[in-house]
C-alpha cells in the first residue's frame, strides 16, 4: 500500500512538473523574474520618423519582453513595442538614432538583436 501512495505521488509530482515546463517553453510562465504584465507604450514628444522592426533571440516570457522594452526605451527619443511570441521588437523614432545604439541597448540585456526591417516616415 505504501508503495502506490509513494508511485501516485512522483506521478502528480511529475504531472506538475511536466505542465510547468511546457508553460515556460510556451512563453507563459514566470521564468526570469515573475513579470507577468506588459508595460505600458512610452510616448514620443516628437513626430515618429523612423520605425525599425528588430528580431530579438533569448526572450522567454513577459519578463524578458519587458526588460526589452525598459532598454530600448531608456533610449532618448525612443519608444517599443515588443512582441514576445514573434520575438520582435517594433522599434519607433522621434529623430535619427545610431542602429548600433538600439542593438547595443538590446544585447546589454542578454539577448540578441537583428535588424528586420526599416521605415522612414
Amino acid at each position: 500500500m505504501a508503495n502506490v501512495i509513494i508511485v501516485i505521488i512522483l506521478l502528480v509530482a511529475v504531472t506538475l512538473g511536466i505542465r510547468e515546463t511546457v508553460k515556460h517553453f510556451n512563453g507563459e510562465g514566470a521564468c526570469c523574474g515573475g513579470a507577468s504584465s506588459k508595460l505600458k507604450t512610452k510616448k514620443l514628444n516628437n513626430k515618429v520618423i523612423h520605425t525599425y522592426t528588430f528580431r530579438v533571440e533569448g526572450m522567454h516570457c513577459q519578463n524578458c519582453a519587458n526588460a526589452v522594452i525598459i532598454a530600448i526605451n531608456d533610449i532618448e527619443g525612443v519608444s517599443a513595442k515588443v512582441s514576445l511570441k514573434r520575438k520582435t521588437a517594433k522599434v519607433s523614432c522621434d529623430r535619427d538614432i545610431d542602429l548600433v545604439v538600439i542593438e547595443e541597448a538590446i544585447c546589454k540585456r542578454g539577448y540578441a538583436a537583428e535588424l528586420i526591417t526599416k521605415n522612414q516616415m
